[in-house]
């Protein structure tokens, strides 16, 4: 099981958009949905699904967190077709941020947000490089541009399996923004690929829940460890939800809760539901009260 898995909001979208990316990559699928009833946003659906062998979770819970480019996906694209068939379907009914063409650390490479807004980058990678195919990469911008070496040796202290493989700065006068000093960095969190870097162009936006990343834990002191050394932002915390002091959001969930939500029967979905929508952090004994209608 996948420890830290990359987590997307939507408004009502996220199992069409599950079903577009699934379309997109080989060795993906939708593992499962279901409708949780009468949360906060409604109705909520929530879908987990596999792009090229790797776990995601999406929902479909309301318009409040939109997407931008603080957080978004790189993809190894292993040819010049690949990466033009990708950029063809995603950029329809989407937007520019770099355009496809030939930059000195690839030789075709774009970045754009899709038509749901999530940001995407899309780079060859020659060489039978043997890569993750999707990485999620942290552009640090506003207030916390200049912090993405201090949040990379944060995390990397929080997580088992986890290492700073590289970390790439700006030279003088190479960044428009004088806070931007990492221009790429490449680190482990439980042994799975991410990557980093400053903003170095200014931009107004920042990290939010539209993209948060979900770590499974086995047991309640897991859930008590990271929360205690990921969250900051004691307002941000609702129903297994934190904020970290750089602005990256969070769920700290327990690892079996997909297959009560998936698997349980309606009435022990309905009582977990309802029990965990009044907690912030995660009680698990509290939980299986309820899962057990006690």
């Amino acid at each position: 099981m996948q420890k830290i898995v990359p987590h997307l909001w939507y408004d009502k979208e996220a199992k069409e958009a599950a079903m577009f990316y699934i379309s997109l990559f080989d060795q993906s699928k939708l593992v499962n949905s279901t409708i949780l009833e009468n949360t906060p946003s409604g109705d909520a659906e929530i879908v987990n699904f596999e792009l090229a062998g790797q776990p995601f979770a999406a929902i479909s819970a309301g318009p409040y967190f939109k997407f931008n480019p603080s957080i978004s996906f790189i993809v190894a694209c292993k040819s010049v077709e690949e990466v033009n068939a990708k950029w063809s379907a995603l950029s329809e009914g989407g937007t520019e941020l770099m355009p496809l063409d030939e930059y000195p650390f690839s030789k075709r490479y774009g970045w754009l947000q899709d038509r749901y807004g999530l940001s995407w980058q899309l780079m060859l990678f020659e060489g039978g490089q043997q890569v993750q195919k999707i990485t999620p990469n942290l552009l640090f911008s506003n207030d916390v541009c200049g912090k993405a070496e201090e949040a990379i040796k944060h995390y990397v202290e929080v997580f088992e399996d986890s290492e700073i493989g590289f970390v790439s700065r700006y030279g003088e006068g190479e960044a428009m923004s004088p806070e931007a000093k990492v221009n790429y960095a490449a680190f482990k969190l439980c042994g799975i690929d991410f990557s980093a870097m400053d903003n170095a162009f200014g931009a107004d936006f920042n990290f939010n829940e539209a993209f948060s990343f979900m770590v499974k834990c086995k047991d309640q002191a897991e859930i008590d460890f990271f929360w205690d050394r990921l969250s900051a932002v004691p307002e941000a915390e609702q129903c297994g939800w934190i904020k970290d002091k750089f602005g990256v959001s969070w769920q700290i969930v327990p690892a079996n809760l997909d297959d009560v939500m998936f698997h349980g029967t309606k009435d022990e979905v309905q009582r977990m539901t309802e029990a965990f929508l009044r907690m912030k952090k995660f009680d698990l004994e509290a939980l299986e009260r309820a899962r057990a209608g006690n």
